[in-house]
């Protein structure tokens, strides 16, 4: 995504270590599997992918050098947004198999993202935040040097997604929640095994016929939810685009950060290079933030703080 600074160019800001002469171009999504009766779900958001993978691209001399990423929310509001992303392209992910151990796997998921929508208005909430991005690139409308075509590719996508999660209406996950067959498989998963053949024979019923029975099914089921899904994602994408990254160093495997209070930040995001036995255990809220290193062993031992400086990139989003 890194290109040459242009003479003369404005850059927005972006990912401040890479510091694009404009906004990142649009990524052509890539395809799931063939469409189960035109109703399949769309793909997740192409340049979200390598962050839902967390690796990231460590800002140093080595382009190459791969790292794995961990994010720490900072508000309630991010909070919700990290999780309904990692629940919705877990369903994605396993709707794409055929398996019926898959198709398990992506209900589950479905479930718990009606469970965190349930819980406040999550729909308000990003209709409120694209808002707010729309009118944060629009401020770079009139400035002379910005990629213009970039600009307008973004605010219409933007406009889009506001569109139709605007469109759907408050109750628009309501029929998922009126569904007897969900409810079902709701009640009984709050038990462990509770989802087996003799619990629900309708469920294993249904497990058992052909992928496409399944599949189109499911593709109804996600289609409610896409029009939130994909916005959740795109924010996201646009939250960690916008980070200032820089390399730090925590003496004894401890680091604390103070947060400008004029500029409240959404999260915050640590890499370390992969493959390294170091992760952080981060605790902390919008205003300051604390950092432990933490040595990983094995699964059976517990793991110990390091007692040696830890150089990592951080990266602060708003």
């Amino acid at each position: 995504m890194a290109e040459e600074k242009r003479p003369g160019t404005l850059p927005l800001p972006w990912d401040a270590a890479a510091e694009p002469a404009s906004p990142p171009a649009p990524r052509p999504p890539e395809p799931l599997q063939a469409d189960v009766a035109g109703l399949s779900p769309s793909p997740p958001v192409g340049q979200n992918t390598a962050m839902n993978a967390n690796e990231a691209v460590v800002p140093s001399a080595d382009a190459a050098t791969r790292a794995i990423v961990y994010e720490q929310p900072l508000n309630e509001r991010m909070r919700n947004f990290l999780r309904l992303d990692f629940l919705y392209q877990q369903a994605v992910h396993h709707h794409t198999r055929s398996d019926s151990w898959s198709t398990r796997a992506a209900v589950q998921a479905l479930l718990e993202i009606l469970a965190i929508t349930q819980r406040g208005d999550v729909r308000g909430e990003v209709l409120k935040e694209l808002e707010r991005q729309m009118a944060l690139l629009a401020a770079y409308t009139s400035r002379p040097g910005v990629d213009a075509v970039r600009l307008r590719v973004l605010l219409t996508k933007l406009h889009r997604m506001r569109e139709e999660l605007s469109n759907v209406g408050a109750l628009f996950m309501q029929k998922l929640r009126d569904s007897e067959f969900l409810n079902a498989v709701k009640h009984r998963s709050t038990i462990p095994g509770g989802t087996c053949e003799f619990d629900l024979p309708d469920y294993t019923h249904w497990l058992n016929q052909p992928d496409e029975v399944r599949g189109a099914d499911f593709a109804h089921w996600l289609a409610v939810i896409r029009p939130l899904g994909d916005a959740v994602g795109e924010l996201l994408w646009m939250t960690r685009e916008q980070g200032k990254s820089r390399s730090e160093v925590a003496p004894g495997g401890v680091f604390h950060l103070q947060l400008d209070r004029d500029v409240p930040a959404q999260m915050i995001r640590i890499a370390l290079p992969a493959g390294t036995d170091i992760y952080p255990e981060i605790s902390g809220s919008h205003y300051r933030c604390s950092v432990r290193f933490l040595v990983w062993q094995d699964a059976n031992t517990h793991p110990i703080q390091t007692t040696g400086d830890v150089r990592f990139t951080l990266t602060t989003c708003t």
